[in-house]
């Protein structure tokens, strides 16, 4: 059966209506508020009137907003509705789309819990609302303890294997948002703009929270060659892999044989992912370092004087894309705008003359014919530079000369 099929076998068709309908704002300040409550209690299940009132005291706050929803089972006004009734609303419908479930225990009282893929949902929305960045020194350091670990190996395997995902799905993270703080330059038109995105925005989210430490506390060759090298020594250990092995077949009921084919990926996963980190890393250097260069260019090129030509350029291609904008004008439309005449001036020059762009080399000095006298080589001196080059050309070494001279030391031996 394909992932595909498996997943949509788990998660409901209509899990994320409630965040793709008009009122997801309402939906899902509903659902941050359920979670807290239930993240508080003991488990995750919670008396259904105590959610209640909780989001009963939210319908009744003015912050809150009304519930747009057209396309719903009983299509209810929920604008003519007392806070209550939303909240009983707000509670059917997101176990209608299958967030939650309620059960009634022996005291004949509805509990109320989350689903656990919604959980893990939650979570991630959370972080993403957040901005929750990774911490790469955990996920290091504790790949780096279990690798030094003795004892459940299997546990501190998978652990380790996790922990290598999380890395490098956070390093991609970090590479990727550098490259979208780069795609926003564009977006900025003011000195004063481009500055606060760089020294505010990305120094404050990318380089002092995540980049900064990946080049210092974070720095993954400081605890790289310790976690290869007892890796590698556990890949070519018997006892490593047949002690693990056994783990892992009862763990995941498989065979031996399945299970130490298994034990030996999991650890070359491991090896190969952090000798190929520095490719990411490499990139993310690369990156970054583009991003600074591109938002100093950026701010310089705003900063030009408007009275060389650069400036004025920089005035004339602002102007133009400004008509472009305003009056929705495509490429070939701005040769439609009266203003240009004005601005700029631009023909073919045909010829050269006092006025034209380009200045003619000009001489420097008046040339002076000489006389060219006719050399006689000397006859002697010529025999004698020939005999110099006989006599190097007879200390050169060649396999020849080598073999006479071994031969003659051997002496016919």
């Amino acid at each position: 059966m394909d992932k595909q099929k498996k997943l949509f076998r788990i998660i409901p068709d209509n899990f994320f209506s409630p965040l793709s309908s008009p009122g997801k704002m309402v939906y899902w300040e509903c659902i941050e508020i359920l979670f807290h409550v239930s993240s508080s209690q003991l488990s995750f299940g919670v008396e259904r009137d105590v959610l209640v009132g909780e989001l009963e005291e939210y319908f009744s706050s003015s912050m809150s907003a009304d519930i747009e929803e057209r396309e719903y089972l009983d299509e209810t006004d929920t604008k003519s509705m007392s806070p209550r009734d939303k909240a009983n609303f707000m509670l059917r419908r997101l176990e209608a789309c299958g967030w939650i479930y309620t059960d009634t225990d022996y005291s004949y009282v509805q509990r109320t819990s989350f689903r656990d893929y919604a959980i893990s949902v939650i979570r991630t929305l959370l972080d993403i609302e957040d901005e929750h960045k990774a911490e790469y020194q955990g996920y290091i350091y504790a790949i780096y303890t279990m690798a030094r670990a003795n004892g459940n190996n299997a546990v501190g395997l998978r652990q380790m294997v996790e922990n290598t995902d999380a890395l490098i799905t956070g390093l991609k993270s970090l590479n990727a948002n550098i490259k979208i703080y780069i795609d926003d330059l564009t977006k900025h038109s003011t000195v004063s703009e481009i500055l606060d995105a760089l020294l505010n925005d990305y120094y404050s989210n990318v380089i002092d929270k995540a980049y900064h430490r990946l080049l210092t506390s974070d720095n993954v060759s400081k605890f790289r060659p310790e976690i290869v090298e007892r890796l590698d020594s556990h890949a070519r250990s018997e006892r490593y892999l047949k002690q693990t092995a056994k783990e892992i077949a009862v763990q995941d009921s498989i065979s031996y044989e399945d299970a130490r084919e298994k034990t030996l990926g999991m650890l070359h996963y491991v090896i190969d992912s952090f000798r190929q980190m520095d490719d990411i890393l490499e990139d993310i250097n690369k990156k970054n370092t583009r991003y600074q260069r591109a938002a100093v260019n950026r701010a310089r090129f705003l900063l030009t004087s408007n009275e060389d030509i650069r400036g004025q350029l920089k005035d004339i291609l602002c102007f133009l894309n400004e008509k472009i904008q305003e009056e929705s004008l495509d490429l070939g439309g701005v040769y439609r705008l009266e203003e240009t005449d004005k601005l700029i001036r631009i023909f073919t020059w045909g010829y050269l003359d006092t006025d034209s762009l380009y200045s003619p080399i000009e001489s420097k000095g008046e040339f002076i014919p000489g006389k060219i006298e006719t050399y006689v080589p000397d006859t002697a001196e010529r025999e004698r530079k020939r005999q110099i080059m006989l006599e190097k050309l007879e200390k050169i070494l060649s396999p020849q000369k080598i073999d006479e001279y071994v031969r003659r030391c051997l002496n016919g031996r």
